[in-house]
């Protein structure tokens, strides 16, 4: 889901036939059955960790793909405890669809208005051991939860993700975004598990202990990227997120700059708003504080050098030239995101979107210079979660 509700809702779940899987929260449940007690063991195989695995699904208006969400988990490998669809208001036919899917699907009594609201709706109610969230319109590789879930082995590991690819690259705002989740999974993201701190644990796709997950509050809406959030507060307490590049999901990523535009302006606004929340406990994590460094670094003067200064210094000096800098990194581009199209047999697509990944670089650089601009300058901090498809 890129947003939940914004409409008010009187009824309290969704209402269906006995052979449906709407429940009342707060209602008393049986406990996985998986034979075993809630204390996990080294080396458990992918379907004991599933049997205590439940799948929060927030979704707002999301008829045209909670189906097909919903049917990705039902497909997995291996089979989890519940699957939960939070019908945050919608006005469509979202929660019959997740429930002829063969989700359960609860419904605020009035929407919650966000994504984290929304997932916390659902959160008071799980009684597994391991909680994941999927956004409504992301599917999973048929083995997706069985390649994730062994990363929880490791009893400090409080969340893990996977590598994220664009189900739909068509649009120059898709193929742009495909190019970048190419570079950042293949490049960054693993150097970042090397310290068992990705910078963020994905919110389209990610697991996490329950436990410890409703200890540190859940998923805070104090701003507008709330799976930023979360991944800094398991690593000021100790814990570790990974990173398992084996396990694929495929989201649908806006399509025109209407919806970019609206994406990207949350995201920038919450990475700002996150680094303001959290900049005493990011500088005593010594990697994590290069990294977000080096990201806010990235934001400020690239951002500047590629909007302003370039186009100014070939106007002034008359040389043109100086604008091949646009490009200047495109061999260190190519490797990574060759490397990952040839793995995942996208090669023609890589080469076709690389043109879009330079055009969706800039209006990056637009959006991160405005939100620091606005949150840090100006102080209009921006709060409004709109949805980006």
């Amino acid at each position: 889901m890129e947003a939940s509700g914004k409409a008010g809702c009187s009824v309290a779940l969704t209402s269906c036939d006995s052979q449906s899987s709407t429940h009342e929260i707060g209602a008393e449940r049986p406990r996985p059955t998986s034979g075993v007690d809630n204390t996990v063991p080294q080396h458990l195989v992918p379907a004991d960790l599933a049997a205590r695995l439940t799948i929060i699904i927030p979704a707002y208006n999301e008829s045209a793909s909670i189906g097909d969400t919903v049917r990705s988990i039902k497909a997995q490998t291996v089979a989890v405890h519940r699957v939960i669809v939070i019908d945050d208001g919608s006005t469509d036919d979202t929660g019959p669809l997740a429930i002829a899917a063969g989700a359960e699907v609860v419904r605020p009594p009035r929407g919650t208005g966000s994504k984290a609201g929304a997932q916390n709706f659902a959160l008071e109610d799980v009684d597994s051991e391991y909680v994941m969230a999927i956004d409504a319109d992301t599917t999973l590789a048929p083995d997706a939860i069985e390649k994730l879930l062994p990363a929880f082995e490791d009893q400090d590991v409080a969340a893990a993700c996977g590598f994220v690819i664009p189900r739909h690259v068509s649009s120059i705002w898709e193929r742009g975004r495909f190019i970048e989740y190419m570079m950042a999974f293949t490049f960054y993201k693993p150097i970042q598990d090397y310290y068992t701190k990705p910078l963020i644990s994905s919110g389209c796709f990610s697991a996490y202990r329950t436990q410890l997950l409703k200890q540190t509050g859940g998923w805070s809406t104090r701003t507008l990227a709330e799976d930023v959030d979360l991944t800094w507060r398991f690593y000021q307490v100790g814990k570790k997120v990974r990173f398992v590049p084996e396990a694929v999901c495929y989201p649908i990523e806006p399509h025109d700059f209407n919806f970019m535009s609206k994406q990207l302006k949350r995201w920038s606004h919450g990475f700002v708003q996150n680094i303001k929340l959290h900049w005493r406990g990011v500088l005593d994590i010594p990697y994590l504080r290069t990294a977000v460094a080096v990201a806010l670094w990235d934001a400020t003067f690239a951002s500047f050098a590629y909007l302003i200064l370039l186009p100014v210094l070939a106007v002034v000096f008359a040389a043109p030239i100086l604008l091949l800098a646009y490009v200047l990194d495109l061999p260190a581009v190519i490797v990574p995101v060759m490397v990952a199209a040839w793995e995942h047999k996208r090669v023609k697509t890589a080469l076709l979107s690389l043109p879009a990944f330079f055009v969706l670089r800039i209006v990056n650089g637009m959006f991160l210079l405005s939100a620091l601009w606005k949150e840090l300058v100006v102080r209009q901090p921006f709060l409004i979660y709109e949805k980006g498809h």
